[in-house]
């Protein structure tokens, strides 16, 4: 328990960790990249509106106090912008016609080329894009005819991709130097819940023990003065209550026993099929006698790698459970399958409104007790469940509670196969 309590301390951590990096890396690189195109969008919106060229005013040169005083009214544009651009454009006509070709900016695009882009883009439907490395921008003149511009992005594209690379890269090296950091505090963090767990479960040993001697003296006296006095209300009611907190108590022990996840646990491979074949009769004969009908549907020939004797127990359990609270007249199911790797060996029973699904998420809890089921007539004590919860998953396994709207209460064990 504790062991898996510290992996859900992890992971719970590194979760949420990976989560916030990944939000704030891509964020970063969305307002880098957005940056980047928004940049070359106003370069490009510049050039179209002064004929697919820079304006002859612009290579005028001025102080840089007169650049104080009048700034640019674009700042992404200025002196050098001209000189640091690469760009082509061709004009058309709408029917795809060639009325202009300029590529005087740039050399690794010819004419054939610049035309075959802005066709393609054209053909796009769409005002602005990416050809490439090559950012374009569509601009319909007044004459009919239509500019597509490009502009050369390849240097802001590469900057946006070692960024990206880079920030990815440093979350990664954070997250895997964070694991570990997080791997060693939690079992720091997890230190007083452990200690206090320990202790409970040596104090349910110790308790168990220490109160058996009692518990036999109580029983024994009570047959003495039944031999003494005959029998009587309040002897019988004295000896039905000694058995009732003796059989707690040795559920108690066990249970505190099956959570210790014991690795040294004698295991081998048997027969799950012959030990439920072997198991289910006394329960359908107990079904019976209650007037509920038992039926069992177990697959041949399934074999498990584990402890008999807990398994066997587990299969108690769970029979127990549903012919003690099953609806009268009802029938239980006991089924055995098996599923690609995995083992599933459920009980099913109806239960006429007695288990609500909110209880289901309960049912598993030490002396949980679902409204008007599970209750002391039955002779349960509420951690039967808890106990075959302990013993599927000393084993591997996954145990879960199921309600249908038609109120049948199934409780299913997956092993592994």
């Amino acid at each position: 328990m504790i062991k898996k309590l510290r992996r859900k301390v992890v992971l719970l951590t590194m979760t949420s960790l990976s989560v916030l990096l990944a939000l704030v890396v891509t964020a970063m690189n969305v307002i880098n990249y957005g940056f980047i195109v928004e940049n070359a969008d106003d370069v490009l919106t510049y050039v179209n509106q002064n004929d697919g060229r820079f304006p002859d005013k612009h290579k005028e040169k001025i102080t840089p106090t007169d650049a104080l005083v009048k700034p640019p009214v674009n700042k992404r544009i200025n002196d050098e912008t001209e000189y640091e651009s690469r760009f082509f454009s061709v004009v058309l006509t709408e029917g795809g016609g060639v009325v202009l070709v300029d590529t005087g900016k740039i050399a690794a695009v010819n004419s054939d080329g610049a035309v075959a882009m802005a066709r393609e883009a054209l053909s796009g439907g769409r005002a602005r894009g990416f050809s490439g490395i090559y950012r374009y921008a569509v601009m319909r003149c007044a004459d009919g005819l239509v500019r597509v511009t490009f502009l050369d992005s390849r240097h802001g594209l590469e900057n946006f991709r070692y960024f990206l690379n880079v920030s990815v890269g440093l979350t990664l090296t954070a997250l895997a130097i964070a694991l570990v950091v997080v791997f060693f505090l939690a079992g720091r963090f997890i230190r007083p819940i452990a200690e206090s767990y320990e202790k409970q479960k040596r104090f349910i040993t110790d308790a168990g023990h220490e109160i058996k001697t009692p518990l036999t003296v109580i029983n024994a006296n009570a047959e003495l003065l039944e031999c003494d006095f005959g029998e009587n209300e309040s002897i019988e009611d004295i000896k039905d209550q000694t058995k009732r907190l003796t059989a707690l108590t040795e559920k108690l022990v066990y249970l505190a026993r099956m959570e210790e996840n014991d690795k040294s646990l004698p295991k081998e491979t048997f027969s799950l099929t012959a030990l439920a074949e072997e198991m289910t009769p006394a329960f359908a004969h107990l079904a019976q006698a209650q007037g509920k009908a038992f039926r069992a549907d177990l697959r041949p020939e399934i074999s498990f790698h584990g402890n008999e004797e807990m398994i066997g127990r587990l299969i108690s359990l769970l029979l127990d459970n549903a012919v003690k609270y099953a609806s009268p007249g009802g029938e239980i199911t006991a089924a055995l399958t098996k599923q690609g790797r995995h083992i599933l060996f459920s009980v099913s029973n109806p239960t006429e409104g007695n288990v609500k699904k909110e209880d289901l998420g309960h049912l598993f809890e030490r002396f949980y007790r679902a409204d008007g089921s599970r209750n002391s007539e039955t002779g349960g004590h509420g951690i039967g469940l808890s106990t075959a919860k302990a013993i599927t998953e000393q084993h591997g396994g996954k145990i879960k509670a199921d309600l249908t709207d038609g109120g049948l209460f199934t409780i299913t064990v997956t092993l592994p196969g």
